[in-house]
């Protein structure tokens, strides 16, 4: 099914769900929390059964094998996103529809093992991106093609729910208990 949420509400309260709060995170920040849930993510994919891990819990919720390749391309895409802030002055981002991406990658016929080697790659190219933010850039502009405005900053706060709350999706574990 679908997901039709405007998420930005994680960037002024804590979500219920998972118990990520971005609200107090400074953007230099992110980065390090970044390689932590990315270190979980390997670990998860790298070491469990691929039968288990291709497995849906019911027919509309994915996989932790789909999770993880959204993960992977969520690292990716929101990397390309911060280094087009920095880049240029209040860049559109050209509209991701995660589900058709799903579908057109097959994310449930993918390898566990390669997609946990290529969430580490995604997560280094995108961290590297947060961890090179010079002090004056954290408050540049972009927006989504819904209109949602984003700093750098908050873009990276953004992304850390995201990873974060699918992690709790496929392991139940609230954040404060995740790596």
């Amino acid at each position: 099914m679908p997901d039709d949420k405007d998420w930005t509400w994680v960037l002024e309260q804590p979500c219920d769900e998972c118990g990520c709060d971005t609200t107090g995170i400074a953007g230099a920040e992110v980065a390090d929390r970044l390689r932590a849930n990315a270190a979980a993510w390997t670990r998860l994919l790298a070491d469990g059964d691929p039968a288990a891990l291709k497995s849906r819990p019911s027919p509309n919720t994915w996989s932790t094998l789909e999770y993880g390749c959204h993960v992977r391309d969520v690292f990716d895409k929101f990397g390309e996103r911060l280094a087009l802030m920095l880049r240029e002055d209040d860049p559109m981002f050209e509209n991701w529809d995660q589900d058709q991406t799903a579908l057109e990658k097959h994310y449930d016929q993918q390898d566990p093992a390669t997609v946990s080697r290529e969430i580490d790659t995604a997560a280094q190219g995108c961290t590297a991106v947060l961890d090179g933010v010079p002090d004056e850039q954290w408050e540049r502009t972009g927006r989504r093609s819904n209109g949602s405005l984003f700093t750098v900053a908050s873009l990276s706060r953004y992304l850390l729910h995201d990873p974060v709350h699918h992690l709790h999706d496929v392991t139940g574990k609230r954040y404060a208990e995740q790596p």
